[in-house]
């Protein structure tokens, strides 16, 4: 008798911290899209001063420039956009206990953010204008460098969830670290998007 009570109450205590477990998981994912949400507030208002701004300047590009090249960052777009494809297959991959696979398309997600890190530093080595080139050149280089930033943070988050990786038994309990990590890839590259529109695309 005391066996099965005991037996009872271990299986309803696991019940229990599985359940808990679970909600504080969720917990921690509903305070990180809260956190994109802000940062997303953020992007929107850079995005409407863009706007503004170059509807209403009649000199919107500085002297001499008579746009940006489309071909190199296009290129970028591609390879940035593509990495949310996989490192959606590395979510999938930890989910089915497949740490190999995991491992390979988180390396060649970070691989394909690091390409367009690099792009981006070419493109701004050449570019005729600088930071303080007008409002066109301030609103460039810092709706651009603020965006690379976010890259390079998805960047070291994949490196450490990679890295977090070779702890045994660290995914046991929850994946939240890689799918917050995954769900800024993504919030990362739809920004990216946008800013390819107004700032490529929009000329």
């Amino acid at each position: 008798m005391d066996s099965s009570l005991d037996s009872y109450q271990l299986q309803n205590h696991s019940h229990h911290g599985g359940e808990h477990g679970h909600d504080e998981e969720g917990n921690k994912m509903f305070g990180f899209i809260v956190f994109l949400l802000s940062e997303s507030v953020i992007f929107l208002s850079f995005f409407a001063g863009y706007i503004v701004y170059k509807l209403t300047n009649p000199n919107w590009l500085p002297a001499g420039v008579e746009g940006l090249e489309v071909r190199e960052p296009a290129i970028n777009t591609v390879v940035l956009v593509a990495s949310s494809f996989v490192i959606y297959l590395a979510e999938r991959s930890l989910q089915r206990h497949n740490l190999s696979g995991f491992r390979m398309y988180l390396l060649a997600t970070m691989a394909m953010g690091s390409y367009f890190l690099v792009g981006q530093a070419i493109e701004w080595s050449h570019l005729a204008f600088g930071f303080t080139s007008g409002t066109f050149g301030g609103m460039f280089y810092l709706l651009t460098g603020f965006h690379g930033l976010h890259v390079l943070t998805g960047i070291l988050l994949q490196l450490m969830i990679l890295i977090r990786s070779f702890i045994p038994g660290n995914y046991e309990s929850g994946h939240f670290g890689v799918n917050a990590t995954s769900l800024f890839w993504h919030f990362v590259d739809v920004i990216w998007i946008v800013l390819f529109v107004l700032l490529y695309v929009w000329q």
